[in-house]
């Protein structure tokens, strides 16, 4: 409890034989006062309205009117009144204290309460804020954080001197804690938030940082061209088609384009239509209700929905079916569809980029693709070219990757010239992934973290595009000994996920749909890890 300063009239006496019923009555109104102080503490944590709302309360309820929070300014060190309820109307609220000025001032130069039965009688009260009657007593608290001024709760009772001005002060102390708890809980959270914001910003000016078109590795004059392209595109909402083979960097132009436009601020939601069943499909893309199918025992948002005002990235879409292709379609053109097992129509503001590595036109004569839905996505396309023909961005390319991979081994790894020279013989049709691969794997065999040309291995010899020679597609693993004339366990752990998808195509006899079942996939599932991979499919 805090020191007391009570400056008592000359009236000021025990209280009369009925005085005790008055003090139980008196408490029991404090109490349920209380109870509703501590409702309203609890209800937000926006102050300037919680503490207009919990001196209202201290009036409504336990008869202590024209109630006046004051916080220390961390600047000057005065008090500046921030909140103050005066039912009569007539409000200041820009009033300030310096230290030993005015009772509330004598509490800011040393925190006590302080309980004037007549206000009247007391000099040092200015009264600057002009609404407290000099006739009625009033009391003054200090409100303390983790034992330190941070401002101070006066009230006045509505009735002169009974006796009971302990008791009031006692329970206004009760008040100033729980404020100062309430105010602590708002502090912390705010440092937390700005904490938060300061780590988001920071985070956003490092990633937009990575995704600048100045970081992206390429000098040849047709890479230059589509960063060029991308960056031009990226100052506007439209929607974009990224083109080019499997391994060229789609999705980092992707990440490129949404990190330098202005829906950078928001989030760039991503999604292989390749890896999911149809039916999936659907549901990741749009959402669904709670029971809209069986396992979905709530309801979820789609990909479109957590998108919301930034970028959606759809790759592989050249894979969707042409039934699920219509219901894409209305979301590009509308900007609205329904959750998977609802009725309600939900809007959204995303931008679109597609990617895809099929001959779309092709695809749309032969009926596999809606014209109408190629034309909405072909809006702005950007075509990426293969490795093979961009070979002078080989050594950039390759240092870069080199770079990562040190970082991950944490030692430096360096490229001789002869190696150099090799790489840029070689047709690359996995493009910058599976130049990543084999410069990971010249890396694991390197000793001294420099990597010569008799470290740059390729898993098979492969021919220029176009060029097409039936060999065994096991050619171009390690597979163990003797895989060609025993079956290979397909669930066995040691095996990668290419030979796993090689074992169960030579179990099916180069049937993709037996191998899917074998695997317990879609056939449209083992056609892209086919591609992916690149496994090349046997001929009979």
């Amino acid at each position: 409890m805090h020191d007391h300063i009570h400056i008592a009239n000359a009236n000021d006496e025990c209280p009369p034989p009925g005085g005790y019923c008055r003090t139980h009555e008196l408490n029991i109104l404090l109490l349920a006062a209380l109870y509703a102080v501590s409702r309203v503490l609890s209800r937000s944590l926006a102050i300037s309205e919680t503490l207009r709302d919990l001196l209202r309360v201290l009036h409504d309820e336990a008869g202590l009117t024209k109630g006046l929070v004051a916080v220390v300014d961390a600047e000057s060190g005065n008090l500046n009144v921030h909140t103050l309820y005066n039912p009569d109307g007539l409000e200041s609220d820009d009033t300030q204290y310096a230290p030993g000025e005015g009772i509330i001032g004598l509490i800011l130069e040393k925190p006590r309460t302080i309980k004037l039965a007549r206000v009247a009688d007391e000099p040092r009260f200015l009264n600057r804020t002009r609404v407290y009657d000099p006739e009625l007593p009033f009391i003054a608290v200090p409100i303390k954080v983790g034992g330190d001024l941070k401002g101070v709760l006066a009230v006045q009772p509505e009735a002169p001197e009974d006796g009971l001005l302990e008791e009031r002060a006692q329970f206004v102390e009760m008040v100033a804690n729980l404020i100062g708890q309430s105010l602590k809980l708002s502090m912390d959270i705010a440092q937390e938030k700005s904490s938060l914001v300061e780590e988001r910003d920071s985070l956003r000016r490092t990633v937009r940082h990575q995704f600048g078109f100045e970081n992206m590795v390429g000098r040849s004059a047709v890479m230059r061209r589509v960063f060029d392209q991308a960056r031009m595109v990226a100052k506007w909402n439209t929607t974009v088609l990224i083109r080019g083979e499997t391994g060229t960097g789609k999705e980092l132009i992707a990440n490129a384009i949404h990190y330098n436009s202005p829906r950078a601020r928001n989030a760039i939601v991503k999604l292989n239509c390749a890896a999911l069943p149809e039916n999936l499909l659907e549901s990741e893309l749009f959402g669904h209700e709670r029971g809209a199918f069986t396992g979905a025992v709530e309801a979820r948002k789609g990909r479109f929905e957590q998108a919301h005002g930034g970028t959606l990235f759809l790759d592989e879409i050249g894979e969707v079916s042409p039934a699920f292709q219509a219901k894409l379609l209305r979301v590009l053109q509308e900007g609205e569809f329904e959750r998977v097992g609802g009725s309600k129509t939900v809007k959204v503001d995303v931008r679109i980029i597609a990617a895809t590595h099929r001959d779309l036109e092709t695809a749309v004569e032969m009926g596999d693709f809606r014209e109408d839905l190629f034309y909405r996505l072909n809006v702005m396309p950007l075509f990426l070219p293969p490795l093979r023909e961009r070979i002078e961005d080989i050594p950039d390319i390759a240092r870069h990757l080199l770079g990562k991979i040190g970082a991950d081994q944490r030692r430096k790894l360096t490229l001789t010239d002869m190696a150099q020279r090799r790489l840029a013989s070689h047709e690359w049709p996995g493009n910058v992934r599976e130049l990543e691969n084999c410069l990971e794997r010249a890396a694991v065999l390197s000793e001294d973290g420099q990597i010569d040309v008799d470290l740059i291995r390729f898993p098979s010899s492969r021919e220029r595009p176009g060029m097409k020679v039936a060999r065994p597609a096991t050619a171009a693993v390690d597979m163990p000994s003797g895989a060609n004339s025993a079956p290979v366990d397909v669930n066995d752990p040691d095996l990668s996920e290419r030979e796993r998808v090689i074992a169960a195509l030579e179990q099916a006899g180069w049937v993709q749909a037996k191998a899917a079942r074998i695997l317990g996939m879609t056939p449209r599932q083992i056609a892209y890890r086919i591609q992916t991979l690149n496994i090349e499919v046997k001929q009979f």
